[in-house]
């Protein structure tokens, strides 16, 4: 399994001192977080794209090109790439140029987007919301499977026999498709025959799986094969090397991004106790000790027998130098116990709750 991180590189007043670091060190802690992940061996990195104030994400391509030039392993993503409010074929030479910068280390996530921001900003009707998602797919993957292409859509101005440069290293450019729940996108991904993310940021994982199993069964129907179809499960999470500590470290962070969304979309507000329980051995929060989170990410492979896991960390704005034993653990303990346990010949727990050593 790939281990790996995504950030939407938060920007906002730490909640325990109320205090806001300049978004030019913000972006250079994030530059350190990426370079640690990739000495301690993790595998991907992402970075979200959002339009808001309290995150500095608008151009991931940018961010995870400063990052390619400080690392030399680690895959670099978007987390994700909001498409349906982009042009695919910018997109596509971005990451394209990402590709050719990290030696063959760039991917792109495609999704619709949890916020709506960029719509208006970028001049895009909310009402064609999907129909732009899936006429923008469409170009996308045209551009990546062949340098000249001739092209039509309703959203954009048509490509008639035009080339599009520079072309990547990798063939083809990998491209993800990102859900968070919708069974319509699910659909899309396997059809597509494209690799799919699926966010779990709430509830319990098990009510999932019938989205895990659509997608494998609708890519079987269409004539694709599962088996060559990643699965990446991608969650909220952090690591301390005590479990109490890391929930006291996390919540207030998280008390702090989700209430704010909460009031925007009239959800409750988070409490500790329904905190703890979304921490649990069968809730959607990987926030514990290492092996607390060796568990979690080994159950949620019963469940799922995904390919990837992507944990974001974190989800409110943390002291740099806590994200940055949190990777340190996610690299050096978490991801060698989950390796060493879903090595072939060995059987991974079934139930959480049962590491007892790393």
């Amino acid at each position: 399994m790939e281990i790996g991180i995504y950030s939407f590189i938060e920007r906002t007043p730490d909640a325990r001192t109320g205090r806001l670091v300049s978004a030019e060190q913000r972006l250079r802690d994030l530059l350190e977080e990426v370079e640690l992940a990739d000495q301690v061996g993790l595998d991907v990195f992402g970075v979200g794209e959002h339009h808001r104030p309290d995150y500095l994400a608008s151009s991931p391509a940018v961010v995870l090109a400063a990052a390619a030039a400080r690392t030399t392993r680690i895959r670099l993503t978007s987390a994700v790439t909001v498409l349906s409010s982009d042009d695919p074929v910018r997109v596509f030479q971005q990451f394209a140029t990402l590709d050719l910068l990290s030696g063959g280390r760039a991917e792109i996530m495609a999704g619709r987007g949890s916020f709506i921001e960029s719509f208006p900003l970028f001049g895009y009707d909310l009402k064609e919301y999907d129909e732009l998602f899936a006429e923008k797919v469409d170009l996308l993957l045209a551009l990546r499977g062949r340098e000249r292409i001739t092209w039509s859509g309703k959203h954009r101005a048509g490509l008639d026999n035009l080339a599009v440069y520079p072309r990547p290293v990798q063939q083809p450019l990998p491209v993800w498709i990102a859900v968070g729940g919708t069974p319509q996108s699910v659909v899309r991904a396997a059809t597509l025959g494209l690799p799919m993310a699926l966010g779990i940021i709430g509830g319990q994982p098990e009510r999932f799986v019938p989205l895990v199993d659509l997608y494998r069964e609708t890519a079987r129907r269409v004539g694709h094969d599962p088996a060559t179809l990643p699965v990446s499960i991608n969650s909220h999470g952090y690591i301390a090397d005590v479990s109490r500590q890391a929930a006291d470290d996390a919540f207030p962070p998280y008390l702090d991004v989700m209430g704010r969304i909460g009031r925007e979309r009239g959800w409750p507000p988070p409490t500790r106790s329904r905190f703890d329980a979304e921490r649990s051995p069968r809730g959607a929060l990987l926030v514990g000790d290492p092996h607390e989170v060796v568990d979690k990410i080994l159950f949620e492979y019963e469940l799922f027998h995904h390919q990837r896991f992507l944990m974001q960390m974190s989800v409110g704005t943390m002291p740099h130098e806590q994200i940055m034993r949190s990777i340190e653990l996610l690299g050096t303990v978490v991801a060698p116990a989950v390796r060493r346990k879903l090595a072939p010949g060995t059987t991974a727990p079934a139930t959480p709750g049962v590491l007892q050593n790393t």
